[in-house]
């Protein structure tokens, strides 16, 4: 179960917090804590360590595992009521925010493919809460969650999703082509976004603006002979890059059991430094990316597998109960939620009252109540926008149906 450092009170449950201390595995990649490395507690309390009253430190409840590494990640971790509040703020924004995208998707409002990121909102909220200015990002396709955690309004995601002009990428982009500052965005081709990542990493170090480039990618992109060629050139070449496996246990609809020989995916950039990671717990993300970002910049990349679980199907087009059953996503909805877990923990722990956490969760309903309707009412992009971003200048050729010289 989760402790605190020091003297701060350990009256935890780990019934309640993030529920990932149960000795029995829910998931493929849900696993039993195992002894590594990791960077020692101290001991200390938040004022011995001279972090002030409006800090508690929280002990990790699963150690993380190392490959090739002698020290990993801090289990103790501090956190101020102010971040408690915005990562709380966060998660259930995401979490809401793909739960508007799957209704308007069966409002027949969204077309095309729609990949959903329930259930691993802490990836995203971790990551992002360790990101410095200077540092980028690229993932794969599914990506609305991201693109709001990089800066996107949830009506700019919305908005993209159904085709509107005040989607992100001006309603011509969809589900998977979202893009904002130092945000990379999503891809359509499974694992093309990890030498995409490689330049981004490549351009930082050519530039030496200090930053690192984080490539996202799944269990199943990982069996990828291009992240392998990758692995390879960052290495060679010692890129400010940390590879990020997210594994949420299936390849569309294959058990990562089944497609993979080696399924330690931060094992598997061979000399390459890897760690493994409670992806269900944000504030174990988000030291193991203060780790990892420190590690890219001073040694070179560095391999992130994040186990987690995505509660949907692959995409709205799979329902996702013909290879696993429903009793095992209703376990991991019980036991490891990441937003119950968190919330949990801020109660426990005095960070955050009850009344404090309602306020939160009706200001993200009422920003997402927003963003549908406009997402609903919203025009869509006029003819003249056909061509933008496709051609620099006058458009002169034919096209059915089309006048030319149509501006770019």
């Amino acid at each position: 179960m989760f402790k605190v450092a020091g003297k701060i009170s350990s009256r935890l449950d780990s019934r309640l917090l993030l529920r990932c201390s149960s000795a029995q595995p829910l998931a493929p990649c849900v696993e039993e804590t195992v002894e590594s490395q990791s960077q020692p507690l101290n001991n200390a309390s938040p004022q011995e360590l001279n972090l002030g009253d409006e800090y508690r430190v929280v002990y990790l409840p699963k150690d993380f595992k190392l490959h090739r590494l002698n020290a990993g990640p801090a289990r103790a971790v501090a956190i101020m009521k102010s971040q408690a509040r915005e990562y709380y703020r966060q998660l259930l924004t995401v979490r809401l925010l793909e739960s508007a995208a799957s209704r308007l998707y069966k409002e027949q409002l969204v077309r095309g493919f729609c990949h959903l990121y329930m259930g691993q909102e802490a990836c995203a909220v971790g990551i992002r809460a360790a990101m410095r200015s200077n540092d980028k990002l690229i993932t794969g396709y599914r990506v609305h969650g991201w693109a709001y955690m990089m800066g996107v309004s949830a009506r700019g995601v919305l908005g993209e999703l159904t085709g509107r002009r005040s989607g992100c990428s001006g309603g011509k982009g969809g589900s998977m082509h979202m893009y904002g500052r130092n945000f990379y965005g999503g891809t359509g081709i499974v694992g093309d976004q990890v030498p995409l990542g490689a330049g981004v990493a490549l351009t930082s170090k050519y530039l030496q603006d200090g930053g690192v480039c984080l490539a996202l990618y799944g269990d199943g992109a990982a069996n990828q002979g291009q992240v392998f060629e990758c692995f390879n050139m960052a290495l060679l070449w010692k890129l400010p890059m940390i590879f990020v496996c997210e594994n949420n246990n299936y390849g569309m609809g294959t058990s990562s059991q089944r497609a993979a020989a080696n399924v330690n995916y931060y094992t598997r950039g061979d000399l390459m430094p890897g760690i493994w990671v409670n992806g269900q717990d944000v504030l174990a993300v988000r030291s193991a990316t203060e780790f990892a970002i420190k590690h890219a910049q001073q040694e070179g990349p560095i391999i992130l597998e994040l186990c987690t679980y995505r509660y949907g199907g692959h995409s709205m087009s799979d329902p996702g109960t013909s290879y696993r059953t429903r009793e095992e996503i209703q376990k991991v909805r019980q036991q490891h939620d990441p937003i119950q877990g968190f919330g949990a923990l801020c109660l426990e722990q005095q960070i955050l009252t009850a009344d404090e956490l309602q306020e939160i969760s009706q200001m993200a309903r009422l920003e997402m109540e927003v963003a549908t309707r406009a997402a609903r009412k919203d025009g869509e992009p006029p003819l003249s926008h056909l061509w933008s971003d496709v051609y620099s200048g006058v458009y002169e050729g034919k096209l059915s149906g089309v006048h030319p010289g149509i501006e770019a």
